[in-house]
């Protein structure tokens, strides 16, 4: 373990950790990102990824014997504050190395559930989607055309460690397409328009579930490729719901049914 304590939130480190959580092109650019808390930290190894720096703060430290293993630097209180992108994340932070999100990565077993989503924009929602596939025992979740990138300190918090859990790919619409049709996977669009309930539709195939974005839904570039349109009847004066909240819906459904029939 490094004796040193990092005092000063002008030290070159930390600053850097500070742009790390700040700016998305950096992290594209260096290949890093910012996870805070034992716990997600403790995941993040779990599934293979490499910690390339590890501050603690001390006092702040619920387990200090957590991680022993790995060298880690020492920051005051102050300068933890000023790294923290939360308040409470149990005075550890790690630099970690990303991964790449490959679609031709992804392994697949028979009869998969597979979740895809179309430019959803907000990292909040993405995570918690990710979030309820781990839960769910999705097999794995394709994002094509992002609108924000994997590793947004928003979506590593809603994930609760499922961004490093889950198997993800990043992809195209298109090249997503034509990857499900090759693999026989059923494609079900979740859509208000030309849709029927969710739970008429056997999902105890391989199965895709599509959710478009929160304000527009998805193209017709997924309407026109899906095997059927599914939607979540809507009973009170909103037509729609969060595409979290609607994402869990479904997929919960899928293991019902998985369930039944097993």
């Amino acid at each position: 373990m490094e004796e040193n304590i990092i005092t000063s939130v002008q030290n070159a480190r930390i600053k850097h950790v500070v742009a790390l959580q700040q700016k998305s092109s950096l992290r594209r650019e260096e290949g890093l990102f910012v996870v805070e808390g034992q716990r997600e930290i403790g995941h993040c190894i779990a599934c293979g990824y490499e910690i390339a720096e590890l501050f603690v703060c001390p006092s702040r430290l619920d387990h200090p014997e957590s991680l022993d293993s790995l060298a880690r630097l020492e920051v005051s209180p102050a300068v933890y504050e000023k790294m923290a992108y939360r308040g409470s994340t149990e005075g550890m932070i790690a630099v970690a190395r990303c991964k790449a999100h490959r679609l031709e990565s992804l392994q697949l077993k028979k009869n998969p559930l597979v979740i895809v989503l179309e430019r959803v924009e907000k990292p909040g929602n993405l995570g918690a989607i990710l979030r309820t596939a781990e839960a769910a025992g999705v097999d794995a979740v394709i994002v094509c055309d992002p609108l924000t990138d994997m590793y947004n300190p928003n979506l590593i918090r809603a994930s609760i460690g499922g961004v490093f859990n889950v198997p993800t790919a990043i992809c195209t619409s298109e090249e997503c397409i034509t990857f499900l049709k090759a693999n026989g996977i059923k494609i079900l669009t979740a859509q208000l328009q030309d849709s029927y309930e969710y739970y008429d539709y056997d999902m105890t195939c391989a199965t895709a579930i599509v959710m478009g974005t929160e304000s527009t839904g998805l193209t017709n570039q997924w309407r026109e490729a899906a095997d059927a349109h599914i939607r979540i009847p809507m009973l009170g004066r909103l037509d729609s719901l969060n595409v979290s909240v609607s994402a869990a819906i479904l997929m919960y459904e899928a293991v019902r049914q998985r369930r039944v029939n097993s």
